[in-house]
């Protein structure tokens, strides 16, 4: 069910508030351009800036549009687990096909305090989990042995791997079985991700680049690496220009060249500086999306 090019979706922003004609319009876009999933409410949903009733309206809204045809992993990440309790039970009332939730940022908890994290999760949301390891941002590192403990519970179904080492990828193979679902959260390395076991990507670029990403995705799944690599390369410059800055401010710019929604974002965020401007512009060019 969880397989391919899964768009980390972004929250489109008009004026403060949030654009759900431009949300709707977004996931109806997704669909025909042949994304395998969405991820709404994740970080690069804005998550963290977003209030807890405008969480639930954009998974609500998500779910609704996209009405079965598409799988939904509905964002519920927090460092505080009461509150990730609360937003996977509202996503698995609204109809979401399973939850994406972060390892706990901030809090730098250990390895047991992962574990007990999740397995409060699991006991309290009738919902598949998706493990996303981040250590970059959420400044622990859940390890494969911690994940394959957590593995044997009957909702933790796959990781969402932001770690950048696709050794990793055999490592849980080992820890946690080859059923175990491994997507890649880092775009530039989805491929070698797939080569090493995985099943897909919750994808930034996506947001911007659909068709090309399912198109990388549906080929590496096929083994045809060569086309996968053909798109990669296209693709390439764009990853890296997304990110000179917060994903999420670069690919709501790339968006706003498309007239796909807005590049406003909340603060603490900027929209991005020109110089950045030019080379999304340039890479959106390369990609043939402009």
């Amino acid at each position: 069910m969880f397989k391919g090019s899964f768009p980390a979706l972004v929250t489109p922003l008009k004026d403060g508030s949030v654009d759900f004609d431009a949300l709707k319009r977004l996931v109806e876009w997704h669909i025909d351009q042949g994304s395998n999933g969405l991820v709404p409410v994740g970080t690069t949903g804005e998550s963290p800036t977003l209030s807890h009733a405008e969480h639930e309206q954009v998974v609500e809204a998500v779910v609704a549009k996209a009405a079965g045809r598409i799988p939904v992993i509905a964002g519920a990440g927090s460092n505080n687990t009461a509150e990730s309790i609360h937003l996977a039970r509202h996503a698995a009332s609204v109809g979401a096909d399973a939850v994406l939730v972060v390892t706990p940022y901030y809090n730098k908890p250990t390895q047991a305090g992962l574990i007990a994290h999740f397995t409060a999760i699991n006991d309290a949301a009738d919902i598949p989990i998706i493990i996303y390891n981040i250590p970059g941002r959420s400044v622990v590192d859940m390890t494969p042995d911690t994940m394959a403990e957590l593995a044997k519970l009957p909702r933790i179904i796959g990781v969402k791997d932001a770690t950048g080492d696709l050794a990793r990828v055999p490592a849980t193979r080992i820890t946690c079985g080859t059923d175990f679902l491994q997507m890649s959260g880092e775009d530039a390395t989805a491929l070698g991700f797939n080569a090493h076991g995985g099943l897909g990507c919750i994808s930034v670029t996506a947001n911007v680049a659909p068709k090309l990403c399912s198109d990388m995705q549906a080929a590496t799944l096929k083994g045809d690496y060569a086309t996968a690599l053909a798109i990669t390369d296209k693709l390439m410059p764009l990853h890296q220009a997304i990110f000179v800055e917060p994903g999420l401010c670069g690919v709501k710019y790339a968006m706003s060249l498309l007239d796909l929604c807005s590049d406003e974002v909340r603060l603490p965020l900027l929209p991005v500086a020109d110089e950045t401007k030019a080379q999304i512009k340039s890479a959106l060019e390369f990609a043939g999306l402009l």
